[in-house]
């Protein structure tokens, strides 16, 4: 039984402790506390910060028993309650504190009282299996002929490697899970110039992983944070060191750091779709072009030309339409939306890790040049975009699967 350690203040205020004991159990993990002794003085001393509530410097003290190994645990669970902002500050301090002083997986979640066990599974699954499949994880080389399947919100995705080599790879938009599967398996297959029998092991990741795994017999059906790490490494040929993975989707973001290939500390999702591709997508209908075409017309715009008074999706297109009607040009306003997308998923996801050099940007809206200007802007780098970065999900997936033949 894999032992998540939760450090959390607020939870029983509301509510939400069985959903995060539901979503644990359904990975098969188990929710367990740090014993403390019940003065916290020593512990907050030496964290550095003395915080105002009680239960946050009950989390420090419990962090600190993970850090003197006084109590023994798999992976760490760090939530609060998304209204107190001193619980933000903690949240993310303990989590720079447990990485200095321990080498345990650490995921962080901000709570409502509407949190449920669904929202947490990815994240849970994810920590389950950095602590059970840390080998294979590790592993640099893919073997044999496999198949990874990445069924994504926006697309799907099919790529068949044969000795650490792509072979055939094919995407296409979702529309139903099996029919776009079919339709990007068949196509990758030709390109491969095999059979679906030639196949000796399928791996499927992302939100319709469940159904293709029991169609296709997959021997790894895995959540995509632990799966688009391992495809990320491998096509920006950094399996060994540090790096950061940010994949900015569809409908969420993932921003992940790696050490030697296994990630140890992820965040994901996302408060407004004014974070995500969705946003681009908008602004690329409103401006009468194609998603690609938007990502070229903002690398040639001005990053910081356009004023954006709102990050929100209406509100944020409503902005760029008063733009334009000012005589902004397109090339500027496609570039003001790539900013505003940037600018949130800093404040969102990667204010929750540290990043870490170089920052590897994958995912469909990698392939977006103004995107990845954007992003280098803020973090005053240059981000790496793989060859294939859209297919990271689908070439972990073969990956990992790669270890059951």
């Amino acid at each position: 039984m894999i032992k998540i350690a939760q450090l959390s203040c607020g939870n029983d205020y509301s509510g939400i402790q069985k959903e995060i004991e539901k979503a644990a159990e359904t990975v098969g993990a188990k929710i367990v506390f740090p014993d403390v002794d019940i003065d916290f003085d020593e512990a907050v001393e030496e964290f550095g910060f003395n915080p105002v509530s009680p239960g946050l410097k009950l989390m420090i003290a419990r962090a600190k028993a993970l850090a003197d190994k006084s109590f023994e645990a798999d992976a760490v669970l760090i939530a609060t309650c998304f209204r107190c902002a001193e619980g933000a500050l903690i949240r993310n301090e303990l989590r720079r504190y447990l990485q200095r002083h321990t080498r345990l997986p650490v995921v962080m979640y901000s709570f409502t009282e509407n949190t449920k066990a669904s929202v947490l599974l990815t994240r849970m699954e994810a920590l389950v299996t950095i602590v059970k499949r840390k080998d294979l994880l590790g592993r640099e080389r893919q073997v044999g002929i496999t198949m990874g399947l990445d069924s994504g919100s926006a697309t799907t995705k099919a790529v068949i490697m044969q000795d650490n080599k792509i072979i055939g790879k094919y995407w296409s938009p979702t529309t139903t899970v099996l029919e776009s599967a079919e339709k990007v398996v068949a196509e990758a297959l030709k390109e491969a110039k095999m059979d679906l029998k030639d196949i000796e092991s399928v791996g499927t990741t992302g939100y319709g992983r469940y159904i293709l795994g029991q169609h296709y017999k997959a021997k790894l059906v895995q959540e995509e944070l632990t799966v688009n790490s391992k495809g990320a490494v491998f096509l920006a040929d950094k399996q060994k060191g540090e790096a950061t993975i940010l994949d900015i989707g569809g409908m969420d973001n993932k921003a992940i750091t790696v050490m030697d290939g296994i990630p140890d500390s992820f965040t994901m999702g996302g408060i407004c779709a004014g974070a995500s591709g969705r946003f681009l997508e908008t602004t690329a209908k409103r401006l009468g072009v194609e998603i690609f075409e938007l990502g070229e017309m903002a690398a040639r715009g001005e990053l910081h030309k356009v004023p954006m008074n709102s990050y929100c999706t209406v509100f944020g297109i409503q902005g760029l339409v008063s733009a334009l009607a000012e005589g902004y040009t397109k090339d500027d306003v496609a570039a003001a939306a790539c900013r505003s997308v940037a600018e949130q998923i800093y404040q969102q996801q990667l204010q929750e890790i540290d990043v870490r050099f170089p920052v590897i940007q994958v995912g469909g809206t990698s392939l977006l040049k103004g995107l990845v200007k954007a992003v280098g802007d803020i973090l005053k780098t240059e981000p790496l975009v793989p060859q294939n970065s859209q297919f990271i999900g689908a070439v972990g997936g073969a990956l990992l699967c790669s270890g059951f033949i």
